[in-house]
């Protein structure tokens, strides 16, 4: 190392932004995965993809909307289970969780895009104090701080929340008797004497509900140090920390979605759902079997959240 790299490579700016560079690629998958197990789901419930239809984008203008809604349409495109209930259906549209989904992942892409705009800036900038130039003149200033970057860790743990909110609504509604369209309640196979999916639902709920804890922002707060110097400071690390375990929790939470939509796709067959659902489905039944009686579903959750950490649901 030569003058003044060791620094560099050992202050908090650059701990927070490889953590920040490493969250925003699993954002990225996550954000994917979403869509397939939101497709998936709005199919076991018999859900219209009419909301996604790119009219109805176009009228609003927003990019990650309309690019949220496109890839559902994919997704979505060639299923005989959609068109099974296209006519004579006495629903006039779906639930949020389900029919607003452009409307609340889109958002989440955005604020995704403006994350790698600045971390990429931060993975190529200065930070540290002071600077040498190459003419020789050295100038102290303040491109150690971190706000930047603390900022967007606290946004994408924000919109990770929205997703993982999102998916354990649609959860839930797969399960409920009073909402899920006649599947079984808890897509249990003989309700009452098995529990199905119920603890399943109850797990997503409670990493839900931690990830909203964690989406208070780290970077309002400051506790000025050394001696009043560092009187301003943006607590970066620690919103680099509570967003790494938001992005665990939501590959949790997306993996029981997924486990639970796929067996209620289980319940309509011989009807086939769209190419990229029934992908998806036989991705998830090579982890893990269609739930009959009653099993331990702790190792089928962590065997899905890998695989969703692992962007197995991507391709």
């Amino acid at each position: 190392l030569g003058p003044k790299e060791g620094l560099s490579l050992i202050n908090g700016t650059q701990a927070h932004t490889a953590v920040a560079a490493l969250a925003v690629g699993d954002a990225r998958t996550l954000w994917h995965t979403a869509h397939v197990a939101g497709a998936a789901s709005l199919e076991a419930l018999l859900g219209t993809p009419t909301a996604f239809d790119a009219r109805i984008q176009d009228a609003r203008g927003q990019v990650g909307q309309s690019a949220s809604a496109a890839l559902l349409r994919s997704l979505l495109s060639g299923s005989a289970i959609r068109e099974s209930h296209r006519t004579g259906d006495p629903r006039v549209q779906d639930a949020y969780a389900l029919r607003c989904m452009p409307q609340v992942h889109g958002p989440v892409l955005d604020a995704i895009a403006f994350a790698e705009g600045v971390i990429s800036r931060e993975l190529n900038a200065a930070t540290d104090n002071p600077l040498v130039f190459d003419d020789g003149t050295m100038l102290s200033g303040g491109n150690f701080h971190g706000q930047a970057v603390a900022m967007v860790l606290d946004f994408l743990a924000i919109a990770m929340t929205n997703l993982a909110t999102m998916s354990e609504r649609r959860t839930d509604r797969l399960l409920n008797p009073d909402l899920n369209d006649g599947l079984p309640p808890f897509l249990a196979r003989d309700a009452g004497l098995h529990s199905g999916f119920m603890m399943a639902q109850v797990t997503a709920a409670a990493l839900a509900s931690e990830c909203k804890v964690l989406s208070h922002p780290s970077s309002v707060d400051t506790i000025p140090t050394d001696g009043g110097k560092e009187d301003v400071v943006p607590m970066a690390m620690g919103a680099a920390w509570k967003l790494r375990r938001i992005v665990r929790n939501v590959q949790h939470i997306l993996g029981i979605e997924l486990m639970c939509a796929m067996q209620g796709i289980d319940y309509l067959r011989p009807m086939r759902s769209s190419a990229g659902v029934e992908r998806a489905h036989a991705k998830v039944r090579a982890l893990v079997a269609t739930l009959g009686d009653d099993r331990v579903l702790s190792g089928d959750i962590a065997a899905l959240a890998d695989a969703v950490a692992r962007g197995e649901f991507t391709e």
